[in-house]
C-alpha cells in the first residue's frame, strides 16, 4: 500500500516540498498530493509589481508537476482532523487541465493522508485596527494586488497613497509604487525609524532613494484606524490617503488552530529541528505556518528566506524518516535581506546567522539585479521541482509514526 502524503498550499514552500518528496522517494512506494485552491503558481514576492501595472509570467502547476508523480488537487482546504488524519477541502475550480489534476466537485470530500505537510502560509491582518477590512488594500496574495492595481489606474495625479507599515514589504510597495506613478504623492506610516533595523550605510540609502522618489515618511507613528479618505493616528493627526496600502504584518491561516495540533498564540504550528510538529508527529508545518527556532534560539521571520529552507528540511526528515536514512542536520541560518526598491534601485543588507545587520550592503542598480536573480532563482527552483538534486529515490521501508506518539524535540 502506497503511503499517503498530502501537502497543502502551493506557495513557494509547499510546492518545493512537494517537488522534493517526488525527487527523493519511489513512486510506486508513495502517493504525493499538492492541494491548492488556484491552479498557477504565484509569486508572492512580487506582487508589489503586480499591483502596479506589471505582468507576471504564467506559471501553472499542470506544466509544473506533469511527469513528477505529484498530483494537484485544486480545491480549497475547510478543514483538517489531524487525530483522525484527514482533511476536508471543497470549492475545487476545474479550470486547470494537464496530467495529474483532478478536480473534485463542489461538495465538501475528505482525503486520508499517512503523512502532512502545512504549508498554507498566512494573509494579510485585516483586523489589525478599526476600518482596515474595509477601506485598506492588500498585497499579500494575488486578489490583493490586483485589486490595487485596478485601484491605482484610477488615481488621479496628485492624489496620495500612504503605505501603513515599514518593513520589507512596506518599503517594496511604496518605493514601487512611487517609481510607477511619479505623479502620485506616495507616504510610509511606520512605527519605529525608517529601516531601523538597518545599518548604517543600509539606513543611509534607504533615505537617500526616497528622497529621491519623493515619498513623505512619518516615523515613531501609531495608526489606529483607517478611513475611506484619512489614516488615523495614535497623536490625533489625520493622514490624508485616496489609497490605503496595509503592510504591517501577515497573520496565519486559521486552521491550524482549530485542531489539536500545539499552536503559538498567533496559531504558528509549533515544530522542532526537523520542521516536525512537537504534538503530532505525522504533521509537518513550514513556511509562515511554522514556529521553528533558528540561530540563537530566535523564531525564524516570515520568509521566503525562511521557508525555502524549511521546505527543503522538512522533504528530507519525511524521506529519511521513511526509507530509514540520516535525517538532515542543517541549521537555517540567514545571509542577508534582499530588498527592491523599484526596478533601477536595491538594497541588500547582509546579516549574521540569526538576522542581525552588520556593516556591509551592496546598493543601487548591482543591488538591484542581485534581487532580480534572487526571485528568479527562487521561481526557478519551485518551476522545476525535480530539477537540481541528484536522484536518490530511495523505498519506503517504515511504518508512519503512531497517532499521538511523543516527538523528541531533538529528533
Amino acid at each position: 500500500m502506497q503511503h499517503r502524503i498530502i501537502v497543502l498550499g502551493g506557495g513557494y514552500t509547499g510546492a518545493i516540498a512537494a517537488g522534493r518528496l517526488a525527487k527523493r522517494l519511489r513512486r510506486e512506494d508513495v502517493a504525493i498530493t499538492l492541494v491548492n485552491a488556484e491552479p498557477d503558481f504565484v509569486e508572492r514576492v512580487r506582487m508589489h509589481q503586480l499591483a502596479t501595472g506589471q505582468d507576471l509570467r504564467p506559471r501553472p502547476f499542470s506544466e509544473m508537476f506533469a511527469g513528477t508523480g505529484v498530483e494537484l488537487r485544486l480545491a480549497k482546504v475547510t478543514g483538517v482532523d489531524v487525530d483522525r488524519k484527514t482533511v476536508t477541502v471543497a470549492n475545487a475550480d476545474a479550470g486547470a487541465n494537464g496530467a495529474d489534476v483532478t478536480a473534485p466537485g463542489s461538495g465538501p470530500e475528505e482525503l486520508a493522508y499517512d503523512t502532512l505537510v502545512y504549508a498554507l502560509g498566512s494573509g494579510w491582518n485585516s483586523q489589525a485596527v478599526p476600518g482596515a477590512a474595509e477601506h485598506a488594500y492588500e498585497i499579500a496574495g494575488r486578489p490583493g494586488a490586483l485589486r490595487l492595481r485596478e485601484r491605482l489606474t484610477r488615481l488621479d495625479a496628485g492624489q496620495t497613497v500612504v503605505v501603513v507599515g515599514g518593513g520589507l514589504t512596506g518599503l517594496e510597495c511604496a518605493t514601487e509604487i512611487a517609481e510607477a506613478r511619479p505623479d502620485l504623492h506616495v507616504s510610509v506610516v511606520t512605527g519605529g525609524g525608517l529601516g531601523d533595523w538597518l545599518s548604517p550605510k543600509g539606513r543611509e540609502h534607504l533615505r537617500k532613494v526616497f528622497g529621491t522618489l519623493g515619498i513623505t515618511v512619518h516615523e515613531h507613528t501609531t495608526v489606529t484606524g483607517v478611513e475611506a479618505e484619512r489614516v488615523l493616528t495614535a497623536d490625533g493627526t489625520a493622514v490624508p490617503a485616496a489609497v490605503t496600502v496595509w503592510t504591517t504584518g501577515f497573520a496565519v491561516h486559521p486552521i491550524a488552530k482549530a485542531t489539536s495540533l500545539e499552536v503559538t498564540g498567533t496559531g504558528q504550528i509549533v515544530v522542532d529541528g526537523t520542521m516536525r510538529s512537537v504534538s503530532h508527529p505525522d504533521v509537518y508545518a513550514i513556511g509562515d505556518a511554522a514556529m521553528a527556532m533558528g540561530p540563537g534560539n530566535k523564531p525564524l521571520r516570515m520568509s521566503c528566506a525562511s521557508g525555502t529552507p524549511a521546505a527543503w528540511q522538512a522533504a528530507d526528515a519525511i524521506a529519511a524518516r521513511l526509507t530509514g536514512g540520516k535525517l538532515p542536520n542543517a541549521p537555517i541560518r540567514y545571509f542577508n535581506q534582499c530588498i527592491s526598491l523599484g526596478r533601477k534601485e536595491g538594497l541588500i543588507q547582509y546579516v549574521t546567522a540569526d538576522d542581525r545587520a552588520v556593516r556591509a550592503v551592496l546598493t543601487g542598480w548591482p543591488a538591484a539585479v542581485y534581487k532580480e536573480l534572487v526571485c528568479k532563482g527562487a521561481a526557478w527552483g519551485v518551476a522545476n521541482p525535480t530539477l537540481g538534486l541528484p536522484t536518490r529515490r530511495r523505498r519506503v521501508t517504515r511504518q508512519p509514526a503512531a497517532a499521538g506518539s511523543a516527538v523528541k524535540a531533538s529528533a
